[in-house]
């Protein structure tokens, strides 16, 4: 459909493009689809990207430490465990001297010949300081002996029955002493360490990313803010000409030393532009109008004259030649024609510059019924039909103009479907709308031609048969769309081979 408005006084456009111009700013409130953190959106990426990189650093770190804080401990356990190999080798196992110069409790010794082993466990002290030991499982003494380590070197393992272990061997002569410490401690100390750091860890990554969202979004508000006002902009008509309410960016998103300011200036220069061409477009438009509406009343004059003396040379065309006679009837009809352009254009040029309807309870299934009546007297070689409800159906409308809606449409459907074409006129309510539908069994309309069928001069010989000395002005489906606009309604065409249905939709009178 062709929407035909009327045409408002065109405001004159900012010179200065980084000040806005007056008029609505666009609601402070942002769009669901330009929400900063929606799905797909930089600020969401952004806020996810820091968050995964700050959880890098923070497990990094973590890592780090904990790994720094394990050697520290591990070369603290390797000089007690010196220490305890030195008092080993020098006491002899089963034996241990009186005060802070003794064995750990849990410090395991073994002695290992050529041919058995010997190996011990420190589990208590006496209360005048003496040591308790007692002897290793079988399967704890046999993995020691079979450990394959230089003297002096060091390793943790997991002995057997006993838990983990820090171990070293001293060599000597004729045997070799095995010192190991329990890393129980070490371990309890190691898991709390990975738990406040992995505790650390979280703290800081959902404080990171509330502190990022929190800069992202007030970083991009001037963005949202500018594709807010880009939204409000996009929806407005500007295709009819309306150039009224066209918001800029706020000033304070101008700023040219930011990337969003200068975007934000770029943008109100570039409204700036629009504007002041859709205003000169307008001015044009209205002149073009007022030359129609002024061309037309002035033609009617000399049309009327020219058609009252080819209807006077009616008398005398007996006495003339038949050439000349026929000439003379091309003339009227020509005329008559013409005369009739004459009055659509000056209707349309009157619709544009604001219709003057007379709009009132009207009943449409008598408007049907009168132009229906009047279709099939004009073109009784065509079958038409009605499908009416059983109760009247009222609008509010202008009834003159709404005869010429439906007239326009079974004129339409007569002058380009072939003779014996079933035409079909309906009305009925839906949702509070009255909706009148002309339907024929015609050839069509051409599917690239739909979109334009209202636009005014818009001709379908090439798709819909033209009726063998029809006339047409290519206006009248304009006048249809713009009558049906001026009462706050729609027209449309749905078309395919063997079925076109034109449809009206206006609002239903109250009660309804």
């Amino acid at each position: 459909m062709t929407a035909v408005p009327s045409p408002p006084t065109a405001p004159k456009a900012s010179a200065d493009p980084a000040t806005p111009a007056e008029g609505p700013q666009p609601d402070p409130a942002v769009p669901a689809d330009l929400r900063p953190l929606a799905k797909g959106t930089l600020g969401r990426r952004l806020v996810l990207r820091v968050a995964v990189l700050v959880a890098l650093v923070a497990v990094g770190l973590s890592a780090v430490v904990a790994l720094a804080a394990y050697n520290i401990q591990i070369a603290q356990v390797d000089t007690r465990l010196d220490q305890a190999a030195f008092r080993a080798t020098r006491d002899g196992p089963g034996t241990d001297g009186p005060g802070p110069g003794g064995q750990e409790i849990g410090t395991i010794i073994a002695v290992q010949t050529s041919s058995a082993i010997y190996a011990q466990i420190l589990v208590d002290r006496t209360t005048n300081d003496r040591v308790q030991y007692l002897t290793l499982t079988d399967a704890a003494a046999q993995q020691l002996a079979a450990l394959e380590l230089e003297s002096g070197t060091k390793s943790t393992i997991q002995i057997a029955d006993y838990g983990v272990y820090r171990v070293t061997v001293k060599e000597g002569s004729n045997s070799r002493v095995i010192v190991a410490l329990p890393l129980n401690q070490l371990a309890s100390a190691m898991t709390s360490l990975v738990l406040f750091e992995a505790l650390l860890a979280g703290v800081v990554i959902v404080v990171a990313v509330f502190a990022t969202r929190s800069v992202v979004v007030s970083s991009l508000a001037p963005l949202n803010r500018l594709a807010g006002t880009a939204t409000t902009v996009s929806n407005l008509p500007l295709e009819s000409g309306e150039v009224e309410g066209i918001v800029r960016v706020p000033l304070s998103d101008t700023d040219p030393v930011s990337e969003v300011g200068r975007v934000g200036l770029a943008f109100n220069h570039m409204l700036d532009n629009v504007e002041g061409a859709l205003a000169a477009r307008h001015a044009s438009e209205v002149k073009l109008r007022q030359f129609v509406a002024d061309a037309s009343h002035e033609l009617r004059n000399p049309l009327a004259a020219i058609r009252g003396y080819a209807e006077l040379t009616r008398r005398e065309r007996a006495e003339v030649s038949e050439p000349m006679a026929h000439a003379l009837t091309r003339i009227e009809s020509e005329s008559d024609r013409m005369s009739r352009l004459v009055e659509d254009l000056l209707l349309l040029a009157r619709l544009d510059s604001g219709p003057a309807l007379e709009v009132k309870r009207t009943d449409l299934t008598e408007i049907v019924l009168n132009a229906t009546s009047d279709a099939r007297a004009a073109g009784p070689d065509h079958k038409w039909s009605l499908a009416l409800p059983d109760e009247p159906v009222w609008a509010m409308a202008d009834r003159y103009r709404m005869h010429q809606v439906l007239a326009n449409l079974l004129a339409n459907a007569r002058t380009h479907t072939p003779p014996g074409t079933e035409v079909q006129t309906a009305v009925t309510v839906e949702d509070g709308m009255a909706v009148l539908t002309v339907t024929d069994n015609g050839p069509g309309i051409a599917a690239d031609l739909q979109p334009a069928v209202f636009e005014r001069f818009t001709r379908a010989d090439t798709s819909r048969v033209r009726r063998q000395g029809g006339s047409s002005t290519g206006l009248g489906l304009a006048i249809v769309a713009a009558v049906v606009t001026a009462h706050s309604g729609t027209a449309g065409v749905e078309s395919v081979p063997g079925r076109t249905v034109f449809t009206v939709r206006i609002p239903a009178a109250p009660g309804d």
